[in-house]
Parts: C-alpha cells; sequence; structure tokens
C-alpha cells in the first residue's frame, strides 16, 4: 500500500506539489499523468525516496519512505534517463543491485539477458537509448521489487521490445502483486496497461479514479435534429464540457449517468443520436480544459 497524506513540496519559492492525497492499493497499475510542470517527477522520487517532502507523510507499507533502507529495498525506481556508473558493464550493475536487493533473483537475471538476447560484458555506456532502458528493465524485474516506479518506461523503445517489456510487467503483477506506478506522456500506453489513473495539474492531484470508472463517467454524444438545433433545455440538463458543431452533427463532451443522458436525449426526438466511448488522452484534453489549460486545435 502507497501512501500520501498532505504531501507539499517546494523548490525555493515554486510550489511543485500542493497537499496531495493520493492511494495505490497492492497489486495495482497506476497510471500518473498531467500537463508539463504538473508534478509528475517530484511526487516520483517523493515516493522512491529521493527528496523529502516538506509537509505531510510520504508512506509504503506503514513506513515512512526517507532514508529507510528497509523500504527502499523492496522499490526499484527507473527515471527517464536510467542511471549507470560510468564504465560498468550490465553483468556488473547486477553485481550492484545483488548486493543492494535481497529479492535478486540470479536465474531471473541470467534468462532475461538471454531474452533481450543481451552482451552482458559490453559497457552500457556504448548502448543505444533503446538498449538502456532494456537493460535497466532487466536489472529492475531481476531485483524483483513490490514496487516498481517508471518515469516514461517505454520511451525509445521499438514496438516488438514494448510488446515484451509490457508482457513481463503484467506477469509480475499477477504472479506476485507487484504493484507499478507509471508517468507517461504516451497516454494510449497507459490505457492499455493501467487500472488506475491519477491526474496532476500546477502541484495538485486533480483526479484518482478506476480507469473504468473514469471512462464511464464522461461521454462523447454526436446528435442532430431536423430543425437543425437542440432545444435549448436539453443543454441546460447536459451541461456539456465541450460543444463542437460538425455540419449538421452537434457533438458534446457531457458528465454524469449513461442511462440518464440517453434518456434525456431520445426524448427530445434527435435524427442521429451516438453515444461513443472517449479515449483515456480525450478524457484528459477535456478534464483539464475544463480547469482552464490552454488546449487549442487539439480536441478530437
Amino acid at each position: 500500500m502507497i501512501e500520501m497524506k498532505g504531501v507539499s513540496k517546494k523548490f525555493d519559492h515554486f510550489i511543485a506539489l500542493d497537499h496531495v492525497n493520493l492511494s495505490i492499493n497492492k497489486g495495482s497499475i497506476y497510471g500518473l499523468i498531467g500537463s508539463n510542470g504538473a508534478g509528475k517527477t517530484t511526487l516520483i522520487k517523493l515516493l522512491a525516496g529521493i527528496y523529502r517532502q516538506d509537509s505531510g507523510e510520504v508512506i509504503i507499507n506503514g513506513e515512512r519512505v526517507f532514508e529507510n533502507i528497509n523500504i527502499k529495498q523492496k522499490v526499484f525506481y527507473i527515471p527517464d534517463q536510467p542511471y549507470f556508473f560510468s564504465q560498468y558493464t550490465t553483468k556488473q550493475m547486477a553485481r550492484f543491485y545483488k548486493s543492494c536487493y535481497p529479492t535478486w533473483a540470479e536465474d531471473r537475471y541470467q534468462k532475461l539477458a538471454e531474452l533481450f538476447d543481451l552482451n552482458v560484458n559490453k559497457r552500457i555506456h556504448t548502448f543505444s537509448k533503446g538498449w538502456q532502458r532494456q537493460i535497466a528493465f532487466i536489472l529492475a524485474l531481476s531485483a524483483n521489487p513490490e514496487i516498481l516506479i517508471l518515469d516514461e518506461p517505454l520511451d525509445g523503445l521499438d514496438p516488438v521490445v514494448r510488446k515484451k517489456v509490457k508482457n513481463l510487467l503484467i506477469h509480475d503483477v499477477a504472479e506476485r502483486e507487484m504493484t507499478i506506478l507509471i508517468s507517461s506522456h504516451n497516454l494510449r500506453e497507459i490505457e492499455d496497461i493501467c487500472d488506475h489513473i491519477g491526474i496532476i495539474h500546477k502541484g495538485t492531484l486533480l483526479i484518482e479514479k478506476e480507469l473504468d470508472d473514469l471512462k464511464s463517467d464522461i461521454h462523447k454524444i454526436q446528435v442532430a435534429y431536423k430543425n437543425g438545433t437542440p432545444p435549448d433545455k436539453l443543454l441546460l440538463n447536459l451541461n456539456p464540457l465541450h460543444t463542437e458543431k460538425r455540419g449538421s452533427v452537434f457533438l458534446f463532451i457531457v458528465r454524469g449517468d449513461e442511462e440518464k443522458i440517453e434518456k434525456q436525449i431520445l426524448q427530445t426526438n434527435p435524427v442521429i443520436f451516438d453515444l461513443l466511448p472517449l479515449t483515456l488522452e480525450e478524457i484528459f484534453i477535456y478534464e483539464m480544459g475544463d480547469i482552464g489549460y490552454a488546449i487549442k486545435n487539439v480536441l478530437v
């Protein structure tokens, strides 16, 4: 169980996080998304024990994280630019992590190196960015952590390797109830793998929900009428987040219960009516637009 209780963090006069409350259950894959500079990396580094919060509590398994060796032995963090010791080979880095993590599995390390067809005796800095990220995953999964924290985890990986890595992550969640926190701008991949979503903006966690609940609460509607215009009463009842006209068809983005919305629209006798699912990317755009985030010419 991962928890943040009223956590704030400042850098000089800049407030990176402002009274954030967060909860991630064991065995969950939690996707953290937000605008640039929203506080995602700060939040992640607090959970990894790299930063210390100014106020509030950062707790994993009932224990405070910062300077807690017992907890850090259960957490593996892969930053957006994986770090390795200068001039080290994968074999040498594996030896280092083996000394840090009591759960290290040497047999798994050997199997993963073989699966990825990795030369473990080659110095890591000579590999491409994509290969270095693969090496980071090999080392992380070999450590068998309880919690895996990932910042832009699949950046630089080709589609085949991405699929391979995602399958390995899902396997560890299913088999060991490993908990994963993923921060990424690639919302399609977040949607593909995560079961919970947190949306952060300007240091504040705006939304924290199961992905299915998030999707069931917001809808895309397309309607058209004989006289060309939706009834004013309908617009008042729906209170759309976004309205757009495409020829004779109106598009509305609305929150609320699907059955209730459908009933309200059918009572107005539209000649065209479609209630469509939204992608996570669309939900993010409309939610951010609803709080005044400047998004122009990107609405789908």
